[in-house]
């Protein structure tokens, strides 16, 4: 045989910060570590608002340390975990500070937007190894986060499950150029719909997406293409590709979660059941792979895995994004920005689905343009581009 039975390796327990807890990918995370006492440890949780669910966390997993980012549930927070050795931390600056602890391993970013940014910076300058659920913070600092990564000789461990198939595919080829990557798309709940159909669509029929289990914000950006957009733009930093390298096909079962392409035309691809806790768990415990009792993918169950171009001129989202990152400087953070605030307005019922593009593209051309942005220009940028979008809305 080829092939020789490998020893086991040694897996010290992981100490994990989980920035988002009580989120879709936070609580999938935690389901992940419960089932892996042995090999991952919780040493802080947080959240923004929900402290109901954050105090049960913190009883269940007993961490170092809680941050609950809305001030006014601190007090709430602090009687409820009185009687346990754990901290009450509360606010941003409290946030960005606890991700630098010495105990922690590993911090996985589930944040929701632009938020995730600073703590994630914190964490790389205290060289934390970093589980991105968060693509914005590449989104809108790609070169600034990639280059302190590299500087602190951080691993950047893509969460995302279209990232983590290329990374997963990417495994062993470290000196093979890549010709080019396709991210799949499932097509979200609109696929094959007109522009007509689109313009009286509602939030809820937004919210159902055929494949994922997501967030509010993850869903309606899914049903929009921005998703896929917003994850092209991280793509580009995570694998060092040019933006010609890049590609999207929607994959309607989402079984093949992307693709790889290298220069003497072979292809690799990851395939598997849409289930976020597996790209949580390869994240977590790399470069091992860890046993599950996750459902398994069955070939009979999927007899016809099919592909198709995205529609780019209905869903316009996807194209705005390719502008962007052939722009580079601002713009991502112009159009991250703005989405943030078109997809609220339309979860609030105040935004047409179709007029979300309408705003963002009205942003992309209003919004001063920077070529080699600091982080301060990323700050400006984003408060800029939500008050103008946020005008916008206003008046339509």
């Amino acid at each position: 045989m080829i092939l020789k039975n490998l020893t086991k390796q040694p897996f010290n327990i992981r100490s994990i910060a989980i920035l988002g807890s009580t989120g879709s990918i936070g609580t999938q995370t935690l389901e992940v570590i419960r089932q892996n006492p042995e090999r991952f440890k919780v040493s802080v949780l947080t959240a923004q608002s929900n402290a109901t669910l954050l105090i049960q966390q913190a009883l269940e997993f007993r961490p170092d340390y809680v941050v609950i980012g809305d001030e006014n549930k601190c007090a709430e927070i602090e009687s409820a975990l009185r009687s346990l050795n754990i901290v009450v931390l509360c606010g941003l600056n409290d946030l960005a500070e606890v991700v630098t602890l010495p105990q922690i391993d590993i911090v996985l970013t589930a944040l929701v937007g632009f938020a995730g940014l600073r703590p994630t910076l914190a964490a790389i300058q205290a060289g934390k190894d970093i589980a991105l659920a968060n693509k914005e913070t590449l989104v809108v600092a790609g070169e600034l986060v990639t280059s302190l990564a590299a500087k602190h000789q951080v691993k950047i461990l893509p969460v995302d499950s279209e990232h983590s198939a290329i990374f997963q595919c990417l495994a062993g080829e470290e000196h093979n150029p890549i010709e080019k990557i396709y991210l799949t798309a499932s097509g979200g709940p609109f696929r094959g719909k007109t522009s007509q159909f689109l313009s009286s669509v509602t939030k809820t029929e937004a919210l159902k997406h055929p494949n994922w289990v997501m967030g509010a914000k993850v869903t309606i950006d899914s049903a929009t293409l921005m998703n896929k957009g917003l994850e092209v733009i991280e793509a580009k930093w995570l694998f060092n590709l040019e933006p010609s390298q890049i590609d999207v096909i929607v994959h309607p079962q989402s079984i093949v979660h992307s693709i790889v392409q290298f220069t003497d035309g072979s292809m690799k691809a990851q395939m598997g059941i849409p289930d976020m806790k597996l790209p949580i768990q390869y994240a977590l415990a790399y470069p091992q792979r860890i046993q599950n009792d996750f459902k398994r993918f069955n070939f009979l169950d999927y007899p016809n895995l099919t592909f198709e171009p995205a529609d780019t001129k209905t869903f316009r989202n996807l194209d705005l994004a390719f502008e962007a990152l052939n722009s580079g400087g601002n713009m991502p953070c112009v159009i991250n920005a703005a989405n943030e605030v078109v997809v609220a307005e339309f979860l609030n019922n105040r935004l047409g689905f179709l007029q979300m593009s309408e705003v963002i593209e009205n942003c992309m051309s209003k919004i001063s343009f920077l070529t080699s942005p600091s982080l301060e220009d990323y700050l400006e940028t984003d408060c800029e581009t939500r008050l103008y979008a946020q005008h916008l809305v206003t008046n339509l």
